[in-house]
Formats: structure tokens, sequence, C-alpha cells
């Protein structure tokens, strides 16, 4: 770990600092702690969302885990908890790959300037609270064990099954976290211990398992990978795209990491990890800090500048982050969904029938105790209804099915697809509108 005072640790304090000020809970996060708890209600998973009325009987719930943690710091400190965790998550992730950084023989500042720029490439992860945020750690974790490894071969490899039992039960980027430690045991173990590469191997693909989804664990990857949200790149699957400001500025950190990577001259495990993640990345934009994450150890052994000019462009690289942070300081958090008053109207006119809401509204009723259609996690209910739900995000006319199967109250963000096409249904008046978002209530029967 990074010891306080070095360019290394300032770096990681001023970017945890910056995310405290502009944090922010985006989707895929409130609705973690709504089935948390669910589940401590219940004293155990439920069958299906039990806050969305479309069916979802028999998802196999692998996150129960993640689920209840969530719910523990929301019950206990609100919004504030999420975001606590959040942060703690980002320090420690950066303070490993610090960690790694140094045990490979990086220097001090090579290694504080990777890090900042890791972080402003992977900046939406940095400041948006999101169930990810345990891979935030357990990545680097893995990444930490797997270069150990590979500078000196020890029975400490047995530890990437308990990792991967821990991970399976927190995170889906568990899979990535396996495939690169597959590349590590498979190109570099294997040529020495392969015995042993393919047990640790095995292991740990059955520690998949070991989760409340048993048996059915399988089944619950193969619905988040093959979900109408994938498959159309909506969403949190969304490609990486030159309009979007966070996607610019990954390319960019990610160009400079993979040229000071490429001249560390990488084993061939971590180039096949490398450019598996890339991969990844291409698929789905959010998988970018994975491979911000892989390339930052080479990238850091690969990084070699004068003593002087690598501290002017350390303290450079702080003053821009702590002008960053006192920005942020002055602007205030960010705000996300809706206000405490149109979530309170909205459950008011339900009457405790579900609502049809845009997905970060429908986490805030799913948290406080309302009932919603359909919402997050979409991969629960069947293809059918996640059709149908992304067809009226997306204001398609298939979506207004969407509208038919809601008896009562529709929330939307104002001026978004699913809003224009409900402005145009006569079946629906507009109530209210506030920061953002627009209320829409059934009209009544004439007579």
């Amino acid at each position: 770990m990074s010891r306080l005072g070095t360019p290394s640790a300032l770096v990681i304090l001023t970017v945890v600092a910056a995310a405290s000020l502009v944090g922010t809970l985006g989707a895929d996060s409130r609705w973690v702690a709504a089935l948390g708890r669910a589940i401590v209600d219940d004293g155990g998973i439920p069958d299906g969302v039990p806050y969305a009325t479309a069916p979802s009987a028999g998802w196999p719930n692998v996150l129960g885990l993640a689920q209840v943690i969530f719910w523990a710091f929301e019950a206990g400190l609100g919004d504030r908890g999420l975001l606590l965790i959040h942060l703690a998550a980002v320090a420690f992730g950066l303070s490993l790959l610090a960690h790694s950084a140094s045990r490979a023989g990086a220097s001090e500042g090579a290694t504080a300037l990777v890090l900042a720029v890791v972080a402003a490439g992977a900046l939406e992860h940095v400041v948006v609270v999101r169930l990810e945020l345990f891979s935030l750690v357990l990545f680097p974790l893995l990444l930490a064990l797997l270069h150990a490894e590979a500078r000196a071969p020890s029975r400490r490899i047995w530890l990437l099954v308990p990792l991967v039992a821990l991970w399976g039960n927190l995170h889906g980027a568990v899979l990535a976290g396996l495939a690169v430690a597959g590349a590590y045991l498979l190109l570099e173990r294997g040529r020495q211990e392969p015995l042993t590469a393919l047990g640790v191997l095995t292991g740990s693909a059955t520690a998949l398992l070991l989760n409340p989804a048993l048996h059915r664990a399988p089944e619950y990857y193969v619905g988040v990978l093959r979900s109408e949200a994938a498959r159309r790149g909506f969403g949190l699957w969304e490609a990486i795209s030159l309009t979007s400001p966070f996607d610019v500025v990954f390319l960019a950190g990610a160009g400079v990491l993979l040229v000071f990577a490429l001249r560390a001259r990488p084993a061939v495990w971590e180039a096949v990890a490398i450019t598996g993640l890339a991969m990844l990345t291409a698929k789905a934009a959010r998988s970018g800090v994975w491979l911000a994450f892989g390339l930052a150890v080479p990238a850091a052994r690969g990084f070699h500048l004068p003593g002087m000019v690598r501290r002017r462009i350390v303290w450079t690289a702080l003053a821009v982050a702590a002008a960053a942070a006192a920005v942020g300081l002055a602007t205030g958090p960010i705000a996300t969904g809706v206000d405490d008053a149109m979530l309170r109207d909205t459950l008011k006119r339900a009457r405790g029938t579900p609502v049809l809401a845009e997905p970060l509204a429908a986490e805030q009723l799913a948290l406080a105790g309302g009932r919603v259609w359909i919402a997050n996690p979409l991969d629960a209910f069947s293809l059918r209804h996640q059709r149908i739900y992304l067809d009226w995000l997306q204001g398609r006319r298939a979506g207004d099915r969407a509208l038919a199967l809601t008896p009562r109250v529709v929330l939307v963000d104002a001026g978004g697809p699913a809003a224009e096409r409900i402005a145009r249904d006569r079946s629906f008046v507009e109530v209210r509108r506030e920061d953002g978002a627009a209320l829409y209530v059934r009209r009544q029967p004439a007579g």
C-alpha cells in the first residue's frame, strides 16, 4: 500500500476527495439495496423481484450478499452510506494498483502518474456509485495476486479460489477476472506447474457456483449476457461513443497507458489479458475500467522520466486534481433521479398500484417501498417484457404495450423519448412536472 506523503498516496487522496464532492448514485445502485431489504425482511432470497409486478419468478439471484451489504449501508446512513463504501472501494482499489506497480519495480513518480491517468480515464466509475464498486477492489486484488505469483510462484495462487467465490457473490465482473486469471494460469503457470494451474482454474470455475443460486448460477450469467439491453447496447451496455465526454477521456487515457505498457514488454499472459479486456470494452464501454486496471502495472513499469521532470508533472497533476475538487465543492453533488416531493406524490397517486417509470426513478420508487411494473435488474424478467420496456424507454410504438400494462401512473424523464410519446397519448394526462421529471396519470372514464 502507498505510504502517506508519497506522490501516489496524494493522487489517491485527491481522487477520493474529488469523488466525495461530486459523487452521485447511478442506475444499478438503489435496486440492489431494495432487494437487500427484501432479503433481510424475508430472512432469505425472495422468489424473483418483489417490488415489480412483471413476472420474474424463478430468477436465479446470485448477488444476495452484495444486496444485503448495500441495504445495511443504505438503512444506516442513507445515500451517504452507499457513497461511503464506494469511496472506500476507490481508495483501496487504487492503493492495490499502486502496491502492485511498486512491487513490479515501478518508480514512485511513475506509479503516481499512472494512477492519475487511470482515475481520469475511469472518471465515470470513480464518481458514480454502482454495484460494480465491489469489483473496484477485487479486480485490483486479483491483479496483485497474479503479478506477485508471476514474479515468485507459490501456494498463494490457491487464494484465487476463495477470491472468486467471494467475488461471485458481489458482482458479475468476476467473469472478466476469471478470464484474466485463466490467461495467467494457462499461459504462464501452466508451463511450470500444469497440475497446479489446472487445479486452481478448475477450483475457481467451480467457486462461481458458491452463491445462493448454486448450480443455477450459470443461468444467471447467461441471462445477463443475453439480455435485451445487452443485445441492443442500451444503458450500461452502451458501446464506446466519441460523443460521450467520459468515453473520449477514457480513450485518451487508455492510449497513454497502452503506449507505456508496450514499452515494458508485457508477458504473454499480460498481453492476452489486455487484448481480451480491450475486446470486452469494445462491446460495452463500462468495461473500460477493467482495461485501465489491467494496463496500470505494465504501464508503470514502462514509464521513465528524469526525476525532476517527473516530480513537476506529479505536482502539476495534483494541482489540477485539487482545482477539480474545488470546482466540485462549489457546485455541489450531482443530483440524479426525482426529488422527494415528486417521489411522494407518485406513490400517493399510485395508491399501491405499480408505476411505470424510467430506470433511475423506478429504483427510487422500489427503495421507497413502492411498486413498479418492471425495473432493474432487467435480466430477471422475460425477454418479452424486457423488449416492451426498452421499446417504451426508446419511444417506440411497440412500447405502448407497457402503458396498457400500467393501471394508473407513469413517471418519465421530461423531454425524453418516452415523455414525447406519452404526451401524445390521450389516455394519460400530465399532472406534475418538476426538475426534469413529468408525472402522468391515466384519465378517468367520462361519467
